[in-house]
């Protein structure tokens, strides 16, 4: 990588962020388009997130993205929000448009673009089960509720969305809150338990793991999955698993449908799907999802 009196910063924001796969697979996108470009990991405390963001305009930065814990606190330091941000209540990538700081969230859309990519799913009339209610469920839930048709503007709507927590308070917080804003649809919250979401598994279309359960290091490890190890045997053949941990690789829940013989999506897939809407927002140009995919692999199996 060669920097240049020319070259473009953009970066990451987190707390902690040396984990991160994003600059392995945002150089290798800009390397392989010979765009020059570099992305850069910069660990900003809580404390330090104001200044961080007034510095995006003073270097002159074309963007950032935002992770972990800052992603509903940089809200009130921007100019402006996108749509599905604001719907979500947390923004994961700042675009700088001549000084003016614009906040998005990829997380959902990318998710979504992912699903489709690798297993040619449609939301559109479909039973969609979504396990968590925290922000990667937030995120999920809202592109879910807020695909629209590009050709015709028509929302393209599931049948059924239901969202399972095992705090059942957490995802009737967050049902109620989705149905205020999108009211063509109403979405449920149910437990997360074998009583109240076995029944509701033998009709999903699509199933989506939006814990931290079967993370490696976390609840469920590669031991096990807890709480959902009920799960794959009431679904249908033809449902589709997706769960969003990408550490490890595969998880116990996607290695159990790969089994009984479902179609599943990793989460590797997600993580590349909003980096690449990302790209997109900051350079106007169509993201080399290939090449991000394989160095955001490579990168994970060296951790």
């Amino acid at each position: 990588m060669k920097i240049k009196g020319k070259t473009k910063l953009i970066g990451i924001f987190g707390d902690p962020v040396a984990q991160t796969l994003s600059p392995a697979m945002q150089n290798a996108a800009f390397e392989s388009l010979g765009m020059d470009f570099v992305y850069v990991p910069f660990h900003v405390r809580p404390a330090e997130l104001k200044a961080a963001v007034e510095a995006i305009r003073a270097l002159g930065m074309p963007g950032v993205n935002i992770t972990i814990p800052h992603k509903e606190k940089v809200i009130e330091l921007l100019d402006g929000l996108d749509e599905d941000a604001r719907a979500v209540g947390a923004v994961n990538t700042v675009v700088n448009r001549e000084g003016k700081l614009t906040g998005y969230n990829t997380d959902g859309e990318g998710f979504l673009r992912s699903l489709a990519e690798d297993t040619g799913f449609n939301p559109q009339g479909k039973k969609i089960i979504i396990l968590g209610a925290g922000g990667a469920a937030r995120g999920i839930l809202a592109s879910v509720l807020n695909k629209k048709n590009k050709k015709n503007k028509k929302n393209k709507k599931p049948a059924r969305v239901i969202v399972a927590n095992r705090t059942f308070e957490r995802a009737e917080g967050l049902v109620k809150e989705f149905n205020e804003k999108f009211k063509d649809l109403q979405v449920e919250a149910v437990e997360l338990d074998e009583e109240a979401l076995g029944p509701l598994l033998k009709e999903a279309d699509l199933l989506v793991n939006a814990t931290s359960i079967g993370m490696e290091g976390g609840q469920g490890g590669q031991g096990g999955h807890g709480p959902l190890s009920f799960i794959i045997e009431k679904l249908p053949g033809s449902a589709v698993v997706s769960d969003i941990v990408y550490k490890p690789i595969v998880t116990e829940l996607i290695r159990e449908a790969e089994q009984k013989g479902l179609t599943t999506h990793r989460g590797l897939g997600m993580l590349v799907g909003q980096g690449a809407l990302s790209f997109e927002l900051w350079t106007g140009q169509k993201a080399p999802v290939h090449v991000m995919r394989q160095a955001a692999f490579e990168a994970l199996e060296l951790q």
